[in-house]
């Protein structure tokens, strides 16, 4: 009985380790600056305020980055590392 339930509670801590928050934030607004070397774009929002996000090999539209500065913009990024980067339509 000790066995089972060592087993169950071992992974039932393995499953809830492997569970991320999976809150993702929507920067809309106007493209401030991109950095290449440092892979980060600024993101100035309608109410005045900077972003910096972080761009990861798997950010859709990074390649676009450099084009898009001084344009609006939509970002969806999980803990300030981007998901997406695209043109604002």
């Amino acid at each position: 009985m000790k066995n089972i339930l060592t087993i169950l509670a071992l992974l039932s801590l393995g499953f809830s380790a492997q569970a991320g928050c999976g809150k993702t934030v929507t920067s809309e607004g106007t493209l401030k600056s991109y950095d290449a070397e440092k892979k980060t774009v600024v993101v100035t929002g309608a109410d005045g305020k900077d972003a910096t996000i972080t761009l990861t090999p798997a950010t859709t539209g990074a390649d676009k980055a450099a084009a898009l500065v001084g344009k609006p913009v939509k970002v969806v990024s999980e803990h300030n590392k981007a998901q997406s980067l695209a043109a604002k339509s």
